[in-house]
């Protein structure tokens, strides 16, 4: 199922009166030199934006989102969001995302826009499920599943299969699926994710959670990688539960997981 009708009922299409078109001298035409594409646009708002000039980054990112580029979207929703740059406005950021999905709704996921869309659907499903305080954005976690699924399925997007598994696995949003969750962990642990690759750990260590056989030196072995990859607020908690882990586990199972543990995955 597209994205963009999973989101039916919450997009409001926007209408704009078509104004007629001014008759202008050829040779004034001539003159002016031609506007720059929303590509180039994009490029002079990344440029601003790495050098430190917000201001003029929105600036040039606005003109090339207007015209439709989704990079140009993307990046905006990402500053409204974080509050970079602008006034933090989860709303405004959702509807920037919004957009992304409503207007690449056929690129496939070897389009050249495929990144931005697959992170739009991410960004909104996590709207979805918690939703946004003082706007028409409803807590949804149905809605939030559909859409990790999609990126997950149609994207191959890691964060959406981690995020995917998490809901399986607690039953969020629908069903609980222990084996199907723990099936979209191990493609996003696959990717080098190192959430996914954690969460999956603890589960295979005693593998009751999965309805798996267990699998200690390995289990142990994902959470010791995960910890050393994963960023300092990840760390946080995956510490505990490969501390809880290592605690539990014999001294082969740790000897066994310390040398998988060097390897990549």
């Amino acid at each position: 199922m597209r994205a963009s009708r999973i989101l039916a009922g919450i997009i409001v299409l926007k209408f704009v009166a078509a104004t007629p078109a001014l008759a202008l001298d050829p040779a004034v035409l001539a003159a002016t030199p031609p506007s720059p594409s929303p590509r180039e646009m994009l490029s002079m708002g990344f440029a601003a934006y790495k050098r430190g000039e917000k201001a003029e980054a929105i600036e040039a990112l606005q003109q090339a989102a207007e015209r439709g580029h989704p990079g140009a979207r993307w990046k905006l929703g990402m500053m409204y969001a974080a509050g970079d740059g602008v006034k933090e406005d989860d709303y405004q950021a959702f509807q920037m995302f919004e957009e992304i999905v409503r207007d690449q709704d056929d690129d496939t996921a070897s389009s050249p826009n495929a990144a931005y869309v697959a992170s739009a659907v991410v960004a909104l499903a996590a709207y979805m499920r918690e939703g946004i305080p003082n706007s028409p954005v409803a807590a949804d976690p149905g809605q939030a599943r559909q859409l990790y699924a999609h990126a997950a399925t149609y994207f191959g997007d890691a964060e959406a299969q981690f995020e995917l598994g998490r809901m399986l696995l607690a039953g969020e949003g629908g069903k609980s699926n222990p084996r199907q969750a723990a099936r979209w962990l191990k493609l996003a642990a696959a990717k080098g994710y190192a959430k996914a690759e954690a969460l999956l750990g603890y589960l295979l260590f005693d593998g009751e959670a999965i309805s798996m056989r267990a699998d200690p030196a390995r289990g142990l072995a994902m959470l010791t990688r995960a910890l050393r990859l994963a960023s300092i607020k990840d760390r946080e908690w995956i510490r505990p539960l490969q501390e809880e882990a290592f605690s539990l586990s014999t001294e082969d199972d740790r000897r066994l997981a310390l040398t998988d543990a060097q390897s990549p995955h």
